[in-house]
């Protein structure tokens, strides 16, 4: 994998157009990695993120890339919008005479998606001289660390203060979920910090592993006095997921009706990216900082 990025890098590097070849040792970029969106309403969870970035940060160029081909090349058939990968990214900002660049995933867990992430920066920190960058830096996932699982629990108990004032209201979020089993650990740590906040008033499952949508209705169970669901996404955009994995009124094996068919009628939904959430966006700004210092 490793030798097909590098080949991939190089490529890229050959045909991108010189732009720049003034060369400024202070140069700096922070290039955001998102896996995308082709859903307007659902951009603006990313845009977010883009703009904290850019308000706190004015002496850095600020760009994006998308993961996702298949939302990328939509994007550019349907709104003749055209975002890079990660790959012609960094490639461009090479091209364009940027030295300092920090790569600042949006991602939650460390799982597949940064695992490729990771890949590709691994092949840029080992290439030198005109082709390589004087510093390149990745920032880890927002839940990389028990400590941060702790933080995103405190975020989200604020994000639904108003919901929880109601006893028998239950808070269900849908994680997406990664076949990087050990990256999934960090939703159950999530849920032990959310109970030490609200015990039994949160609900996490993911839609692509466990803990699923079994886990969440057995934790149910448990709590017979919730009579109310909240569903929202547990990720930073509301996406596809969540408009239909989730909330999809007209999908037999959406969330939303399984837990209608287990007795629950009185279900509301709060379809709103995490990077909507400005505490997400301080967060977003503050690992930032970080990897700055």
């Amino acid at each position: 994998m490793q030798k097909f990025l590098s080949t991939l890098i190089l490529i890229s590097l050959l045909f991108v157009p010189s732009l720049s070849f003034a060369e400024d040792k202070d140069k700096s970029a922070i290039l955001i990695v998102s896996f995308g969106t082709s859903m307007p309403e659902a951009r603006k969870a990313i845009d977010n993120l883009v703009n904290a970035a850019k308000d706190s940060f004015p002496d850095s160029e600020i760009r994006l890339a998308f993961t996702s081909n298949i939302i990328r090349r939509k994007l550019a058939r349907e709104f003749n919008e055209n975002i890079p990968n990660p790959v012609e990214a960094l490639a461009k900002l090479n091209d364009e005479g940027f030295k300092n660049v920090i790569i600042m995933p949006t991602h939650l867990i460390p799982g597949e998606e940064y695992q490729e992430i990771q890949n590709v920066f691994t092949c840029f920190k080992n290439l030198k001289g005109k082709y390589g960058f004087k510093s390149l830096k990745l920032s880890k996932p927002f839940m990389s660390v028990n400590r941060d699982c702790a933080r995103m629990a405190a975020i989200l108990a604020e994000r639904f203060q108003t919901q929880l004032e109601d006893k028998e209201t239950g808070i269900v979020l849908m994680g997406h979920g990664t076949p990087v089993r050990e990256a999934n650990f960090f939703y159950s740590v999530l849920q032990l910090e959310l109970n030490k906040i609200a015990y039994g008033r949160f609900l996490v499952g993911t839609v692509e592993a466990q803990p699923d949508i079994n886990d969440v209705l057995a934790k149910l169970k448990r709590k017979p006095e919730i009579k109310k669901l909240v569903l929202s996404p547990l990720m930073i955009v509301a996406g596809d997921h969540a408009n239909n994995d989730l909330a999809g009124a007209d999908d037999e094996e959406s969330w939303l009706n399984i837990l209608k068919s287990n007795g629950y009628e009185n279900i509301s939904t709060y379809l709103v990216g995490l990077g909507e959430d400005e505490n997400i966006a301080k967060d977003f700004v503050r690992k930032i900082n970080d990897l700055m210092r």
